[in-house]
């Protein structure tokens, strides 16, 4: 009668292998174990299951009746564990079915947002996208999953979040191309003239205050928005003036009559980088849209950079 105690793992092991060798020796070798040690393990396993389990013969060592009936659920119990142990939830982008969340600026709607989403349409056409903010709850909706990942500038983040660096982000100024003061170049003087438009919201927004009170430059705000929405037609039908990371300024470029000027006060870069919870970072579905994301909008050569 069997005892109420498993084997362990590396006396299946050692029986799978003598079943099949017959031979103390090349099992030892192929367990990488002395042929004493091995012994000593077989001795084990017969008084475990309360059976010679294998006798000497001429011929090598032949399993006794009752090797023969367990050698089938041995066999079964070790592939088991090898599936347990290479598990992964498949993820197939052209078949799923699946709402992913992506925590992003307004700024990232006008600039990664529709190349994301022609993507993944044409991809995985049974995904939906959902964009959220960047906010006081990411780091929550993150580690609780609500959210699946967040890109921009998000310094505030603490432990337990992943990293990949994407691109960098120096600042630019926008003016119409028209306007009836500036030309091909906008200096520092003209900059503390001109009126402009202001954006209140944006993650890199401190950063040019900051610069701002570090230059004691006092600009006359004559407009001030949330957002991005809009701005390109504002700055396109007025003399306003703004500034702007470069990306979201490139981009109103190409869809507004505007030009694109380098920034006349220093500014501080920033990198935009994808974030993700470290609880999801071997999720398959979560590791294929960090890659979407990287292959499609990371310029730089970085690789990831793990939580604290």
């Amino acid at each position: 009668m069997l005892t109420n105690d498993l084997p362990d793992l590396k006396l299946l092991r050692l029986f799978d292998l003598l079943y099949e060798t017959r031979n103390v020796t090349r099992v030892a070798e192929q367990l990488g174990q002395s042929q004493p040690t091995v012994s000593i393990w077989l001795g084990q396993l017969r008084e475990h299951l309360h059976d010679p389990l294998f006798i000497r013969t001429s011929g090598g060592m032949a399993p006794t009746p009752q090797a023969d009936a367990l050698i089938g659920p041995c066999r079964e119990i070790l592939e088991s564990l090898r599936r347990f142990a290479a598990w992964e939830i498949a993820f197939d982008p052209a078949t799923a079915r699946r709402r992913f969340c992506i925590c992003m600026t307004d700024a990232s709607h006008i600039t990664l947002l529709p190349r994301l989403l022609a993507h993944v349409r044409a991809q995985a056409p049974g995904v939906r996208l959902e964009a959220a903010r960047i906010d006081g709850n990411t780091e929550r909706a993150l580690e609780s999953g609500e959210a699946d990942l967040a890109i921009g500038y998000v310094p505030w983040l603490s432990g337990g979040i992943y990293q990949q660096l994407l691109y960098e982000q120096d600042w630019v100024c926008l003016a119409n191309r028209r306007h009836p003061r500036i030309r091909a170049r906008l200096g520092p003087k003209q900059y503390r003239q001109e009126a402009h438009v202001a954006i209140a919201a944006g993650t890199g927004a401190q950063l040019l205050d900051q610069a701002l009170a570090r230059e004691r430059v006092e600009r006359h705000v004559a407009l001030e928005l949330p957002g991005f929405l809009g701005l390109g037609a504002i700055v396109q039908t007025t003399d306003l003036i703004t500034t702007v990371p470069r990306h979201i300024g490139e981009t109103l470029a190409q869809t507004h009559d505007v030009a694109v000027h380098p920034c006349p006060i220093r500014v501080d870069a920033f990198a935009v980088r994808q974030h993700w919870h470290a609880r999801y970072h071997h999720e398959a579905g979560n590791r294929w849209l960090r890659g979407v994301v990287s292959r499609l909008f990371g310029g730089a050569p970085a690789g990831t950079v793990k939580p604290r």
